[in-house]
């Protein structure tokens, strides 16, 4: 939009991030660093915390150790578990916000609707929920990958008049104690969700599709003796460092062997033994451990922890089908074998669209010559540099973007892309330019060799394609993981060439309008 006077209009803000979560509050932390103080951190929530302000089922809780689930800048010392539940975590981003000054910065209750590239002012125009709009030179998109809920669509769930709720949309005002509850779901959500909905149902009901791997989870409460000691400053980045690395130095080792097939698959079964192992302890009943064990191989599926999964569905009162749903019923489930059952509550642990049409990004976004993002991907695969940045879409940058994860804690993550983000905007800066986008070439470059490495990996070689895993999504395509370590993640989103980017100008610049509130 021009001015009558023929220059340009200015932003209202240098940037705008989408999301509060804890890729937003990286993002933040990031611009502060180098400089940039006119910036906005919008979302819909009332409150920061991302995916841990959202998620509050029952059992909810961190999978990866607490003393490395936290931000270089600002490590925390102070956990009740090794294993924090949910709302530890939350209340930390709340930390975060606070000690680094982002409070300011927060407009919250404003959820992004649309976005639009203005080719004439080299700016975002980002439409709210509330009807107002938001502009920005630049605009970091930290909506995360677990944002969006899957939920099933089978044949007459409207039908059902019992309560159902996906478990990211818990509802805390309806009380399931004494009731039948069913779960929809075995992933990682149910599986910290199951014992604890078992501990006051009058009787539970799970239905599995795929069983998956589980192995002991190592929790303990950690204790005033261990967090004083983590109060050293030192020796909790110490703890965060090695406990980062081990995790990477067995990922590293997993996409080493996978140029050597018969080296990765006797890795894995190896570990598949060691998980049935395990399964044995728990479960005696032969049959019942049969169902509990998944049919295709380890690595597939998100790996995950319990100390008590296997040991509830010994229970009398629970119950695992294996049969599929065939469809909902006023008053229960009915599943394929016509067996018919009653419920209170339906709980679709069911998880979250991940790379999917639609769904990711969760709104429409236009870039340059009106090209939408979804439907880009949708027709040209998923793909951004260094998990970043897109040709077509100036100015944006995304923190959890395809082939941008490197599988262990997503803290790296968020901290490597967002400092991508804020490496390229000082660049801009520096050079007095108004528009940066990343060169096709080098992308292509990018997206070429991340998919030549995922196609080589376990998940395509050792027959995880038929398993259901969110890893690969509709293309078939890697495209949820980065397959490389998260050292290889650090280094590239702090070290690539800065001229993989082109910087332009538009003319003189005029403000805006002061922004709507």
């Amino acid at each position: 939009m021009s001015s009558t006077n023929g220059s340009r209009v200015a932003p209202q803000h240098e940037v705008a991030i989408i999301g509060a979560g804890f890729g937003g509050i990286g993002a933040g932390v990031a611009l502060r660093r180098i400089g940039v103080e006119n910036f906005v951190i919008l979302d819909k929530w009332p409150r920061v915390g991302g995916t841990w302000l959202a998620n509050t089922y029952p059992g909810v809780a961190v999978d990866v150790p607490s003393p490395v689930y936290n931000f270089s800048f600002q490590p925390r010392s102070q956990w009740s578990r090794f294993f924090a539940p949910g709302n530890e975590i939350q209340r930390y981003a709340e930390e975060v916000v606070d000690q680094q000054g982002l409070r300011p910065k927060l407009r919250l209750g404003s959820g992004a609707v649309r976005g639009t590239f203005d080719e004439n002012n080299d700016l975002w125009r980002i439409a709210l929920d509330d009807g107002s709009e938001v502009t920005a030179r630049f605009v970091i998109g930290a909506v995360g990958g677990l944002e969006q809920p899957n939920n099933p669509p089978i044949a007459g769930v409207g039908d059902y008049t019992g309560k159902i709720m996906h478990s990211s949309r818990w509802d805390h005002d309806y009380d399931y104690r004494g009731q039948r509850v069913a779960v929809i779901g075995t992933g990682a959500t149910a599986l910290q969700a199951i014992p604890e909905l078992a501990k006051t149902a009058a009787h539970l009901t799970v239905y599995q599709r795929r069983a998956i791997w589980i192995g002991p989870k190592l929790d303990f409460p950690m204790g005033r003796t261990l967090n004083g000691v983590l109060n050293f400053a030192p020796l909790q980045k110490t703890v965060r460092f090695v406990g980062n690395a081990g995790v990477n130095v067995g990922l590293g080792a997993g996409l080493a062997a996978s140029n050597y097939p018969r080296l990765t698959s006797a890795g894995l079964t190896l570990g598949e033994t060691a998980l049935k192992a395990y399964l044995f302890s728990q479960v005696r009943d032969p049959e019942l451990r049969r169902k509990l064990t998944p049919d295709y191989r380890l690595g597939c599926k998100r790996p995950s922890i319990s100390n008590d999964y296997f040991k509830t569905f010994t229970e009398p009162h629970v119950d695992l089908v294996t049969d599929p749903i065939a469809r909902f019923t006023r008053t229960g489930i009915v599943t394929a074998d016509g067996n018919a059952r009653d419920f209170d509550m339906v709980v679709c642990a069911t998880g979250f669209k991940v790379m999917e049409k639609g769904y990711t990004p969760p709104y429409p976004i236009y870039g340059r010559g009106g090209i939408e993002l979804g439907q880009f991907w949708d027709e040209n695969r998923f793909q951004a540099y260094q998990g970043v940045s897109l040709p077509g879409f100036p100015n944006s940058f995304l923190i959890t973007g395809p082939y941008g994860y490197a599988p262990g804690s997503y803290i790296p993550l968020i901290e490597s892309t967002a400092a991508h983000a804020a490496r390229v905007i000082e660049e801009t800066r520096r050079r007095g330019a108004t528009r940066a986008e990343v060169r096709q070439e080098p992308h292509d470059r990018y997206f070429a060799r991340m998919d030549r490495r995922a196609k080589r990996t376990h998940l395509f070689t050792q027959g995880c394609v038929t398993s259901n895993t969110y890893y690969i999504n509709y293309q078939g395509d890697g495209a949820a993981f980065r397959p490389s370590t998260q050292l290889e993640m650090y280094w590239e989103n702090r070290h690539f060439p800065l001229d993989d980017y082109q910087y332009t100008s538009v003319a003189a610049l005029v403000p805006s309008a002061a922004a709507p509130r």
